[in-house]
């Protein structure tokens, strides 16, 4: 079993190396199809979403805490609040819904 992990190890490292490599060998000249260079523009903020959004419903007491505190930041960032404004709104939604739920 032990013997296992290492080859594990090493296969997820060649896996990630070729990921982030290949591209850059591959591809040399620029990218000029406007829908592979608009998806390239998206993926840093698709990725920080998957990656953000199930933390907010998850780190509350409740799940519909952290729903309301999403639904509350959405609106507000509609509306083109603030950074700082979401947050603390959002914070307060939260202990607001805590505190009488």
């Amino acid at each position: 079993m032990e013997h296992n992990i290492y080859l594990y190890i090493l296969i997820m490292a060649g896996v990630s190396y070729l990921i982030r490599v290949l591209p850059l060998t591959l591809i040399r000249k620029d990218i000029s199809n406007r829908t592979i260079r608009s998806f390239l523009y998206y993926v840093p903020y698709v990725t920080l979403s998957v990656m953000t959004f199930p933390a907010i419903l998850e780190a509350t007491g409740s799940f519909y805490s952290g729903l309301a505190a999403l639904l509350v930041g959405i609106v507000l960032a509609w509306c083109k609040r603030g950074l700082f404004q979401v947050a603390v709104f959002s914070c307060l939604t939260v202990l607001i819904l805590e505190l009488f739920l």
